[in-house]
Order: C-alpha cells, then sequence, then structure tokens
C-alpha cells in the first residue's frame, strides 16, 4: 500500500474535493448505506474499517492524518446525526485522547494532522484541555467548526 495520507474516520467524505485522490486511505469503524429521515442517502464505504484508538499501521508511515472524529454527545443512539457524524461515548475525553496519539504515532516527523472539531457539545478549552494547542487553525463561520493543525 503506497498511500501517504489517512484520514481515520472518514464517515462519508463530505467535505472532501477529491475523495477519490489515489494517495489517500479513508478508514472508519463502520460500513453504511442509509437512508435518512430527509431522504438523502447516507453512504460510508472506508476502504479500510479500524477502530481509530488501535490503528494497525506501523509508526510514523503517513505524511498526512485527518482526524474527524465523532463530536455530538447529546443525540439519540439512532438519529440522524449519530448516523451521519457518529457519537462520542461518556468516556469522550479518553476516547479523543487516544485517537489523537495513534493519529500521532502514525504520522511521521514534521507530518501535518489536521483535526476537525464542531463545539455544539464541547468546547473548543475542553477539547485542547485533552489534545494540546495546535500549531494554528482556523474557525468556520459561525457553525463552531474548527480546523486544527498539528505538526508532529
Amino acid at each position: 500500500m503506497n498511500k501517504t495520507i489517512l484520514d481515520v474516520c472518514c464517515g462519508s467524505r463530505m467535505f472532501y474535493y477529491a475523495a477519490n485522490d489515489e494517495r489517500l486511505l479513508c478508514n472508519d469503524i463502520r460500513y453504511l448505506d442509509d437512508i435518512l429521515c430527509d431522504g438523502r442517502k447516507l453512504t460510508i464505504h472506508p476502504d479500510t474499517e479500524y477502530d481509530f484508538r488501535d490503528l494497525p499501521f506501523e509508526d510514523d508511515k503517513f505524511y498526512h492524518v485527518v482526524f474527524d472524529p465523532p463530536h455530538l454527545l447529546n443525540v439519540g443512539d439512532n438519529s440522524w446525526l449519530a448516523q451521519k457524524y457518529g457519537k462520542l461515548p461518556n468516556g469522550w475525553r479518553t476516547y479523543i485522547k487516544q485517537g489523537f496519539g495513534e493519529c500521532m504515532r502514525v504520522l511521521k516527523r514534521n507530518g501535518t494532522l489536521v483535526m476537525k472539531w464542531n463545539t455544539r457539545d464541547i468546547s473548543l478549552p475542553e477539547l485542547l484541555s485533552v489534545v494540546g494547542k495546535p500549531l494554528y487553525g482556523d474557525k468556520g463561520h459561525g457553525n463552531g467548526t474548527y480546523w486544527l493543525i498539528y505538526v508532529k
């Protein structure tokens, strides 16, 4: 496998402009074909199905890692939000810390980790107390979504 970019929880790949780029390996713990309550089709077809807290890749393998983990706590288990974005467990701090650690482990030295986070249920300061401050980042326009950039 000559993939150099890893998305550890790709979901439906909704923010990609080039979701089929040959360098990209898309992973998710879910494989899903469903129709949401508003009639839209939800398709999650990852290349690999691993838990992002326990990736089977060697250390220092990828030049770039994307980490867009579930960020919702206060949604029903079977709601369309949970289906589309996933739902955090009650022990979310440990869950996110383990996932972030795995992302950094498989990232090459001087590689970049891009983390996407929405603050609907968990604030940015709460998240940063778990994963640390990024080198830089950007806040979405009024929707509470942040893009955080880390360099190993």
